[in-house]
């Protein structure tokens, strides 16, 4: 038992030394702090062509849309905007796209309209869904607006 109480303390002592003491990092940011951008590069549909709202047992799924200008546009979505809460019983949407590279076969294949139609979805909870009248979806040349 001897040898046991010099082994612990040495031990403890060793693993304490490890222990520092540590500072707050300094604030390394701009004054005024970093300006708010938008994180998405894509661009509002050309055109919203149909919006529908189904509502499911765990809330509603809401499908628009879309026509671009030309073939090639992809990555489509419905961005909401404040965070997806309805604002006096109204939940809103951007309906955006990535756009073909520039100088590609597709940027400058227009096509027919339904050759180029595009859709994006989105979903909307039970909870929310009981506050909401309507829902808008905007685009660049305008919205379109389904109601409840």
């Amino acid at each position: 038992m001897t040898f046991f109480r010099p082994v612990m303390i040495a031990a403890l002592a060793c693993a304490l030394t490890g222990c520092g003491h540590s500072k707050p990092a300094p604030d390394l940011s701009p004054k005024g702090g970093y300006p708010k951008t938008s994180s998405d590069w894509r661009t509002p549909v050309a055109h919203i062509t149909a919006l529908e709202v189904a509502p499911t047992t765990t809330g509603a799924i809401v499908t628009a849309r879309g026509l671009p200008p030309t073939q090639g546009y992809w990555g489509t979505a419905l961005i909401p905007e404040n965070d997806g809460q309805p604002v006096d019983g109204v939940i809103t949407y951007r309906f955006v796209l990535a756009k073909p590279p520039v100088g590609s076969p597709d940027s400058q294949r227009v096509g027919n309209p339904p050759s180029r139609e595009v859709t994006a979805g989105a979903f909307i909870n039970a909870i929310r869904f009981a506050q909401t009248k309507q829902v808008v979806v905007i685009g660049a040349d305008g919205s379109r607006t389904a109601h409840r």
